[in-house]
């Protein structure tokens, strides 16, 4: 279906960072037509038209990294210290299941869709089980087996995720919403040789890699203390960053790091909710994005930062870096909306096709309304949109063409069954979650 959207405030995100305070945009076979005041001519009468009523249109939201099947774990042992180690990891071997993996992708999905979010980047277990509920979401995702040197709760052996990751690569290759990668845990939860192996299966299958770096302080001690590098020097020894490379966090990159970072072309996926969540810091991201590194923002998982919503990253991105380095002026408004839009799709490599409003894209469009009570009056559209916009605020979502939230419901399954879904499908998880606590 071919659509025309009307009467909305388009923020283009393109390199000149357009406007059009009062524009439309057309959408035929799924990719951008127009944009713009352009003439509405009798080519258009047969297009759906939408009347944005002054929203905000702009690019499809990308989540650089989360963990789309814990939605389960979300509010459990929060506050607990190595909840990783004690928690997560044993909950996980224990009552994760591809049908419970599944059943939270698919209200992820619904989770982000209706906070304006059209694409984003996972690390999970069973992940063509995951896939398959994106698929049928009609998400556009980069999804990514998880590698790690434990048994694990897909695969009884250590590292059994190479094996499943090449199969799940094979299966999925060239879809034309899902991107398959590869995605070790950790540097530290990996032997070297596997880290190696991880990157090699990226080269053979030219898909991208995601892996958890610089995130806790005893890596970078044991890094420090066994190699005498830091993780990120540590992976440069290997040979494995470069541009395809998504680097999760990077909160404790210093220096020397950042010069790798940049030199590689290594992406970094700043996660600000969970990092400032679990008291881990501040990841040194004015000096990354002055060193050249491509920066975009992720949630990181549901039981991480507890959202799966980037207006909410936004706002802490915005508050925590300006306080760290005392600097008000500090990243403007709209240079954060950059980092989950245009410069997010170009930290992932898809600029070419999304993270923009232009002609040729794909139609990957968020609606944000401008009605509610919070959103009034709008002098500075992206200050809006950082500081005072939240999810509730999004009203219309289109991935690759398709029509996918619509007056701020999803147009397919309700969230009210979705979410009936998990909560059935969670019952054996809740009682084992709860035995687990208790021992903790």
């Amino acid at each position: 279906m071919n659509y025309l959207i009307t009467n909305v405030h388009i923020l283009t995100m393109d390199t000149a960072m357009t406007e059009y305070p009062r524009g439309s945009i057309a959408v035929r076979d799924g990719r951008i037509a127009a944009v713009g005041n352009f003439e509405i001519t009798p080519e258009y009468m047969d297009y759906t038209v939408i009347d944005g009523d002054g929203a905000m249109a702009v690019p499809g939201f990308i989540n650089a990294h989360t963990h789309s099947g814990m939605i389960p774990f979300r509010s459990l042992g929060d506050d607990c210290p190595d909840r990783l180690r004690r928690f997560l990891f044993p909950l996980e071997n224990e009552a994760m299941t591809p049908e419970l993996a599944s059943l939270s992708a698919r209200y992820a999905c619904a989770e982000m869709l209706l906070a304006g979010t059209t694409c984003f980047v996972d690390m999970y277990y069973f992940e063509d089980h995951i896939a398959r509920a994106v698929q049928q979401m009609g998400m556009r995702a980069f999804l990514g087996e998880t590698v790690i040197g434990q048994p694990c709760c897909d695969s009884p052996e250590p590292h059994g995720g190479l094996e499943y990751g090449e199969r799940f690569i094979r299966e999925w290759a060239g879809d034309p919403l899902i991107t398959p990668i590869i995605a070790p845990h950790a540097t530290n939860t990996n032997s070297p040789e596997k880290i190696r192996e991880s990157f090699e299966l990226s080269q053979k299958y030219n898909v991208p890699m995601s892996m958890h770096v610089s995130e806790m302080d005893y890596e970078v001690t044991y890094f420090k203390e066994k190699f005498g590098k830091t993780p990120i020097a540590f992976l440069e020894s290997l040979g494995v960053l470069s541009p395809q490379f998504i680097a999760a966090h990077c909160i404790l990159a210093e220096e020397g790091d950042i010069e790798i970072l940049a030199r590689t072309g290594t992406a970094v996926a700043h996660c600000i909710g969970a990092n400032t969540k679990s008291g881990k810091g501040v990841a040194p991201v004015k000096a990354m994005l002055a060193s050249g590194v491509p920066v975009a923002l992720g949630t990181d998982g549901p039981s991480s930062g507890n959202t799966l919503d980037t207006f909410t990253q936004f706002d802490l991105f915005a508050k925590f870096h300006k306080t760290a380095n005392r600097d008000r002026a500090l990243f403007p408004a709209s240079e954060i909306v950059r980092l989950a839009t245009s410069g997010a799709a170009k930290a992932l490599g898809i600029h070419d096709s999304v993270g923009s409003l232009e002609p040729g894209k794909k139609a990957d469009i968020t609606l944000v309304e401008t009605k509610s009570a919070n959103m009034f009056p709008v002098f500075d559209p992206y200050a809006v949109l950082v500081y005072s916009a939240k999810s509730a605020n999004v009203d219309t979502v289109f991935v690759d063409g398709r029509l996918l939230v619509r007056g701020k419901i999803l147009t397919g399954t309700p969230l009210e069954i979705i979410r009936e879904d998990l909560s059935l499908g969670m019952a054996d998880f809740s009682g084992k979650a709860k035995i687990l606590a208790e021992q903790i």
